[in-house]
């Protein structure tokens, strides 16, 4: 989907270093067309403007996260940035590191991150997320749940009146054994909100998707609200079987949205 986006004001700078605006004169009159893509770009960009040499940094995972990633290995090879450790949050994420050459570690040795940068699947107007839908929501809510600083960066389709509300799925990680009675609890503790529970698979086989820590998906769809999402939450988690559910509550301190008109930046 491509966006015309004529001003970009707030984010100028971002979109520059993201190499998708050209600087001009006042008097002239430019008009960009961005993807969504770009827009994920210039919003990731502009959360790497956080980072500080010396950080312990918690690196997030998907398409949008992935290019702070690059970022962060751009201005180390530049030099602008220096002493920085990453703690990813994916194998997919280490990989991506790895190949920038930037120093990675982990929570056992560094159990306090300065900051996090990851993007989301849905964000309500609360700043609560919903995220996973790339399977890694385990170790990010680890990494995430260890920061001092969350910056979660989004485009504006990721905006939603109510978690669940873009339709897609809010995932739910569970252990394969008995995997069908788990989501089957899943799916009847929501029924009030039309909740739909299924596995997760991939490619034409359908097999089942396996997560990092070698466990299954269970996506939930909802047509309606499911309410408190504390009361929720911790319904969820008090269902044998599961190992942890999508919703980021409260978690968030600054939600960066790259939108048609620019970079709106929310905070706590």
């Amino acid at each position: 989907m491509a966006i015309p986006c004529p001003h970009f004001i707030s984010s100028a700078k971002a979109a520059m270093e993201a190499g998708l605006l050209i600087p001009s004169s006042p008097s002239s009159s430019v008009s960009v067309i961005l993807t969504q893509d770009d827009l994920k770009k210039i919003a990731a960009y502009k959360a790497v403007e956080y980072v500080e040499s010396g950080m312990v940094l918690g690196l997030g995972t998907g398409s949008t996260a992935k290019h702070a990633v690059d970022r962060i290995g751009e201005l180390l090879r530049q030099g602008k940035l220096k002493n920085i450790i990453g703690i990813p949050t994916s194998t997919k994420t280490h990989e991506q590191a790895v190949s920038l050459g930037i120093p990675l570690s982990d929570l056992d040795s560094h159990p306090v991150v300065d900051l996090a940068i990851d993007g989301a699947d849905e964000v309500d107007p609360y700043l609560n997320l919903v995220k996973g839908r790339g399977g890694s929501l385990l170790r990010e809510k680890m990494v995430e749940g260890a920061c001092k600083k969350f910056v979660c960066i989004v485009d504006e389709s990721k905006l939603v009146n109510y978690l669940g509300g873009s339709g897609l799925a809010m995932p739910v990680e569970v252990i394969r054994f008995c995997w069908k009675f788990t989501a089957g609890r899943l799916q009847n503790l929501f029924d009030e909100s039309g909740c739909v529970a299924k596995l997760r698979t991939f490619g034409e086989k359908k097999e089942p998707y396996v997560t990092d820590n070698g466990n299954y998906i269970v996506d939930l769809y909802f047509e309606k609200s499911i309410g408190d999402l504390k009361v929720a939450s911790d319904a969820i988690l008090n269902i044998a079987g599961v190992v942890e559910h999508g919703m980021f509550l409260d978690m968030a301190t600054t939600v960066i949205v790259a939108g048609e008109l620019g970079l709106t930046v929310k905070n706590k």
